[in-house]
Formats: C-alpha cells, sequence, structure tokens
C-alpha cells in the first residue's frame, strides 16, 4: 500500500506536538440522531421481519461468523447509510481492510452522513495528522479515548502510570441510522476479516435490531461524551486543508482502481451478506434482547465499584445456569474464584465446556500462562477443556465451529481464536467483546448483548459439540499429567506435551508464570 494511503487512512507519518500533559478537555457533547422511520435500512428490517413472521415483540438477528462476511455487512450498511454511522473500536488497523472502510466512511460523510469514530489510542501513535485531516471533513469526527500525552514516549507512561494508562476501551461496536448495529470480538484489521495471508482470527459478531440498538447508541454516547474521550484536534495542531480533501479523494480513487480485482476484493463482492434483504443470504434468528457495558467511569474509578462493571451485570445470568455452560474465551484466566465457580456448577449437574487458545495458537503468550496454571484443577472439577489448533487454518475443518472459513485465494496458513461468547442452558447467548480475564473484568471496558433465542443458542451450542474435536485438542488427565488429544483426518493423535510448541516456548512461558502480573492478563 502506497505511503499516501497510509498517511490519509490512519496510517503513516509520526506527529506529534510537544506539550507535555494532556490539554483541557472542551469537547462540545453530541448525541445519537433520531433514526428516520422512513429510511432504507429501516424498510429493509421491515421486509425481513415480515419474510420471518417476526412478531412486533421480538427482534431480529443475524450470526456473522465468517470474517469476508463480517466486513461486507459493515460496508452494506455504510453504503446504506442516509443519516449517521457510530463506530466504536479498541484497534483499527491502517492495512487493507482498515483502509477500505476508511473509504467507504469517507464516501459516507462526503453524501452528508454524519460519521463518529471513537477509537482506543492503543494502536494510534503517529497517525494524529491522518485523523486530524478525515475529522476536518465538516461531517466526520474522531475522538480517542484515554490518549496518551504527546511528545511523550509510550513506552515510559506504560511504566510511570501503570494502571491508568493501561485501562483500555476494548469496545466494538458500528451502528447505522440508529436502527441497526453490530456487535462482536472484531477489531477493524485484516486479521479479523480473513484478509491476512498468516493468520486468521476465528471471531464472532451479531446484526442487532430492535430496541437493542438504542442501547448501543446510548453506550455510545456516553463514551463519546466522557472526560477521558479527546476530540484528535486537541491532541494536534494540524488541520486539513482543501488539498487534503482533494487528495484523501484521489488516493480513495487510485486505491479503488489498484485493489478492485483482488482476490480478496472479489471474495468480498461475492459475499451474499452484500444483499441484507435476502432472507436467503443468512439464517434469521428472532427473540429477545439486551446489551451490557462496562460504564466507561469505569477507567477512572477504583476498581471496586461494581456498578460500572458489566461482569457484574452478567451475574444474574451465571446465577440461574442449571443444564449447561459452553464458554469460548480467547484470553482465559479464571483465578481460583473462577475455578471454584465452574467445578461448583459441575458438581450441580451443570456440563461445562470451554474452549480457549492453545499455547501455539494464542497470541499473547503471557495470557496462556496465567491460564495454564488452574488446567488441572478445572479437569480434576469435571470441566470439559479444550484449546484451539493453530494448524486448523490448512484443514478441511476451517469451518467447522463457524469461527473461521477459508475461501479460496482468501484465508490464512494459521489460525487463533479471537471469539468471545457464551451460552446458557441453550436458552441464552451472550456475544461481545469480553474475555473471561482479570483485565477484562477489572481493567477495560467492554460491551456486548444477551440474546433470548433457544433456537440461536442451540444451534451455536450443537455445532459446538460436532466440531469441537476437529478444530481443537481435547484436554484430559493422565495419571496426573494433562494430555492433549486431537482428531486429524479421521485418525486420534495424543500429545503429551503443549502441541506443536518447543522446549523454548514452554520454558518462557514457565517463566511468565513467576511474574506477579495476573490481574493484568
Amino acid at each position: 500500500m502506497s505511503k499516501c494511503i497510509k498517511l490519509f487512512l490512519f496510517g503513516g507519518l509520526f506527529f506529534t506536538v510537544g506539550c507535555a500533559t494532556l490539554p483541557e478537555n472542551r469537547a462540545e457533547p453530541t448525541y445519537a440522531l433520531v433514526p428516520k422511520q422512513d429510511s432504507r435500512i429501516r424498510k429493509g428490517i421491515t421486509t425481513l421481519r415480515a419474510d420471518n413472521k417476526i412478531g412486533k415483540d421480538d427482534a431480529l438477528f443475524v450470526l456473522l461468523d465468517d470474517g469476508v462476511d463480517a466486513l461486507a455487512a459493515r460496508l452494506a450498511l455504510i453504503s446504506s447509510a442516509e443519516q449517521s454511522i457510530d463506530l466504536q473500536y479498541y484497534l483499527y488497523h491502517s492495512d487493507l481492510s482498515g483502509s477500505i472502510m476508511t473509504s467507504s466512511l469517507w464516501k459516507a460523510a462526503n453524501r452528508g452522513v454524519r460519521v463518529r469514530l471513537l477509537v482506543d489510542d492503543m494502536d494510534l501513535a503517529g497517525k494524529d495528522k491522518g485523523m486530524a485531516i478525515l475529522s476536518s471533513h465538516p461531517n466526520f469526527s474522531i475522538r480517542i479515548f484515554n490518549p496518551f500525552t504527546r511528545g511523550k514516549i509510550r513506552a515510559t507512561q506504560f511504566v510511570t502510570q501503570f494502571g491508568d494508562i493501561t485501562r483500555r476501551m476494548h469496545n466494538k461496536s458500528i451502528t447505522v441510522d440508529g436502527s441497526i448495529s453490530i456487535l462482536g470480538g472484531r477489531n477493524i484489521g485484516d486479521v479479523y476479516f480473513g484478509a491476512d495471508p498468516d493468520v486468521a482470527f476465528g471471531d464472532l459478531d451479531v446484526i442487532v435490531s430492535g430496541k437493542s440498538v438504542q442501547e448501543v447508541s446510548g453506550s455510545f454516547d456516553k463514551y463519546w461524551n466522557c472526560e477521558v474521550s479527546y476530540p484528535v484536534e486537541l491532541l494536534t495542531e494540524y488541520r486539513g486543508t482543501e488539498k487534503d480533501f482533494e487528495d484523501v479523494n484521489k488516493t480513495i480513487e487510485k486505491f479503488r482502481t489498484e485493489n478492485r480485482e483482488s482476490k480478496y476484493a472479489v471474495a468480498l463482492r461475492d459475499s451474499r451478506i452484500l444483499d441484507l434483504v435476502d432472507r436467503r443470504s443468512k439464517k434469521i434468528y428472532k427473540g429477545k434482547s439486551v446489551v451490557l457495558y462496562d460504564d466507561p467511569r469505569k477507567i477512572v474509578s477504583d476498581r471496586s465499584k461494581g456498578e460500572y462493571k458489566l461482569s457484574v451485570k452478567l451475574e444474574p445470568y451465571f446465577n440461574k445456569i442449571s443444564k449447561e455452560l459452553v464458554i469460548v474465551s480467547p484470553y482465559f484466566v479464571p483465578k481460583s474464584e473462577g475455578v471454584d465457580y465452574l467445578t461448583g456448577l459441575v458438581k450441580k449437574g451443570v456440563k461445562v465446556k470451554i474452549l480457549t487458545n492453545s499455547l501455539m495458537s494464542n497470541d499473547v503468550k503471557i495470557v496462556h500462562s496465567g491460564y495454564s496454571r488452574y488446567r488441572k484443577d478445572l479437569l480434576e472439577g469435571g470441566v470439559e477443556l479444550y484449546e484451539a489448533d493453530r494448524n486448523a487454518a490448512n484443514g478441511e475443518d476451517v469451518k467447522k465451529l463457524k469461527l473461521h472459513k477459508k475461501r479460496s485465494g482468501v484465508g490464512s496458513s494459521s489460525a487463533s481464536l479471537h471469539a468471545k461468547f457464551f451460552v446458557i442452558d441453550r436458552e441464552e447467548t451472550f456475544i461481545g467483546s469480553l474475555n473471561l480475564d482479570p483485565r477484562s473484568v477489572h481493567e477495560n471496558t467492554e460491551i456486548g448483548v444477551v440474546i433470548v433465542s433457544p433456537e440461536m443458542a442451540n444451534d451455536i451450542a450443537s455445532n459446538f459439540d460436532e466440531n469441537i474435536c476437529k478444530i481443537a485438542y481435547k484436554l484430559t488427565l493422565e495419571d496426573g499429567d494433562i494430555v492433549w488429544t486431537r482428531q486429524v483426518e479421521g485418525e486420534e493423535k495424543v500429545f503429551h506435551k503443549e502441541p506443536g510448541s518447543s522446549w523454548w516456548d514452554r520454558f518462557l512461558v514457565s517463566l511468565m508464570r513467576l511474574l506477579p502480573v495476573e490481574s493484568e492478563l
């Protein structure tokens, strides 16, 4: 990708101002627009509701288990937008899919749609100028959550402000025209949308309609207007010019021309999700839902403030489990309390099944060190434990758990689990950004939706049962030691050490377990 693309589409040149501290946040509050009742998206939803015989008390939902479909759905909604687009993401990369998203948002702003983009500052080093150019557009506003101080080395701030600057906004959502939202585990970037040739993150999003869209909008407004969300204009002196706007338009057109016939672009065009009002595109689920999220004040408050935490809001759902709990979490650090809770469920007759990353599929090895110390206790307590195989993307089973699907010319050689969801008693499903680890519970902010749809819950849980051993290792105990079992081409293979790992990999993880950082994992 050209230097110009990287500059304007969230990449490129390093640009900071020489301030020693953050400026006063003088941002004026703005809020979600009142949705138009006759918008194209509203009409499309009405058609879907009628075609699927969805009553007035139920909402409709669509699962986005494939990365290409997940990006295509976002692009279709953006291209249909007439009033507003609100996006909130932890990471927004300047790669192929990120540039496609940004160019689509820019075109929407050009036709009069109000775009509000809220991004955490974790991955925005050196991108202030490019964002300032975009945010100079009268219809395009960008705010940065919990920003680092410009003019200071970020690594130094991690040390000197540990416990403050390390608390991040991990939320992920997009809402269009106040009428439809997408929530789930995906950030914006190639690894999340099936465009990276080397790594694929198996993930899950859900399209949400009904009253929960207003709940997502309410959450967005809280974050957008909170004290730690800074307009990019307060962090840089640069302002976009008319020439900048002309250059952006030229760059976008050049980018679209150069990439139009790429294998990934062809796959996007072939995705059936582009036709959102075609009832044959995806299975439509009906039911009720509620959006749960951390209050943004969690970031600046004492960690004991339970009223700000999503995890506390989830407790009533966990407390009523009676038959089965299926958990999928890429970063899983249950701590002793979590182990006691999960094994306690098993003692009550509840089936507990957990899928997380293996050592070699985990992109954050130190998290594996925190998780691995609890495996034996979980297994001894009767919990079914599975770990994703990073080589699943090489075989025919990559699409089995609906966490990654390899298309011709699109896909990756190595898979990593990134989806975050759980299913309770095959009645309710939670899908969102929440990992079951201390960082998500106590440090970062998260969002998700609880969907009451027995059909959806049963489909997801049944899919798990049918395909889990084809894409993951099953862990058991043999003479007190952990054994990994994996079905490969119809044959059962047994591993007595972390599959695919070297002695060095295992040594490093053992060393990391000695570090007193579990609360930050």
